[in-house]
């Protein structure tokens, strides 16, 4: 989708088997799970993440 505006980060989104068991790993790696496990009607079920480093990536 389109920036909403100019500041706007890119946001990865990464295919995995499990979203509870990798934002469980994402956190004891040191990572921090920003939005938590949500359903998406239709498709499955996504977290937004922070790693350690600042950057935003979702599962």
């Amino acid at each position: 989708m389109p920036r909403m505006h100019p500041q706007q980060p890119i946001t990865n989104y990464i295919s995995i088997p499990s979203v509870s068991k990798t934002a469980t790993k994402v956190e004891k790696l040191g990572g921090t799970v920003c939005k938590p496990k949500t359903a998406v009607p239709g498709m499955g079920y996504f977290a937004i993440c922070l790693n350690t480093e600042g950057n935003t990536f979702a599962l």
